[in-house]
């Protein structure tokens, strides 16, 4: 019998039921894991970011967008995933120690701080030095919390910058060790020698507030040789490289 038959049985109104099957559709949905590299602008691997693959049983060639699947599971079910990825990251510790690289996992508020009350999960952060946290979003921290107590987690990288919550605001109240600058806002700036001017200066000053800035989205020669001439530290993007299955790590190409 399908659940949905069960409950009508026990007269659950019709709208607890479609909550209820749908949360029930997003539990059952599968996740994958690929990385994409990220480069300075010498052309040396600087770190990998973790990339999520969402798809759902009836429909396994149709991905889901990572951020909508998030959106719709509990910090709970967030928590599972970071332990499912970092634990994945674990296992390739001695290509991390040996190279020199970074690696990135992206988090949202809610669960960066969930993190904090999970013993498993922080004790197996403290063994992975170069493990980094990606904001997807800028967290704006409780008043019982402060900017100290969030990087017990460790460093912590702001995505897209120039999107959404991460802009100067958010440069104010955290001190992040980079930041990334969305591609929307790169190419925008760059369609006119103007703007061109104005992406130099505003990454002359966000160097200010963070050890480096990465550019996202990379996709052309000409884009690569913009970052490279521009006070961008590192790059990311398909003209770079595409992403590649995790399982496949010590095949990436640690110098371009």
């Amino acid at each position: 019998m399908k659940l949905k038959q069960v409950i009508q049985r026990l007269s659950i109104p019709e709208a607890s039921i479609e909550s209820l099957e749908e949360r029930r559709y997003w539990l059952q949905c599968e996740r994958a894991y690929t990385y994409q590299p990220i480069y300075r602008v010498d052309g040396s691997l600087m770190a990998i970011e973790v990339l999520t693959i969402v798809t759902h049983p009836d429909n396994p060639s149709q991905r889901i967008a990572p951020d909508r699947y998030f959106a719709e599971v509990a910090v709970r079910q967030r928590l599972d995933v970071m332990l499912e990825q970092i634990n994945l990251l674990a296992q390739q510790n001695a290509f991390f120690v040996q190279n020199n690289v970074l690696a990135s996992v992206n988090v949202d508020g809610p669960t960066l701080l969930a993190m904090r009350q999970n013993p498993q999960m922080m004790a197996l952060v403290e063994t992975l030095p170069w493990l980094r946290f990606e904001l997807v979003e800028h967290i704006r921290l409780p008043e019982d919390s402060s900017f100290a107590s969030i990087c017990e987690i460790g460093p912590l990288w702001l995505d897209d910058f120039g999107t959404g919550m991460a802009n100067f605001s958010a440069l104010s109240e955290v001190r992040y060790d980079y930041i990334k600058v969305a591609r929307e806002l790169f190419i925008m700036l760059r369609k006119t020698p103007e703007g061109r001017n104005l992406f130099t200066l505003l990454l002359q000053l966000m160097n200010r507030y963070c050890q480096g800035v990465i550019v996202e989205g990379v996709e052309t020669l000409e884009e690569w040789h913009d970052v490279q001439a521009s006070p961008a530290f590192a790059a990311q993007g398909y003209f770079l490289s595409r992403p590649a299955p995790l399982a496949n790590l010590e095949s990436v190409i640690l110098a371009l």
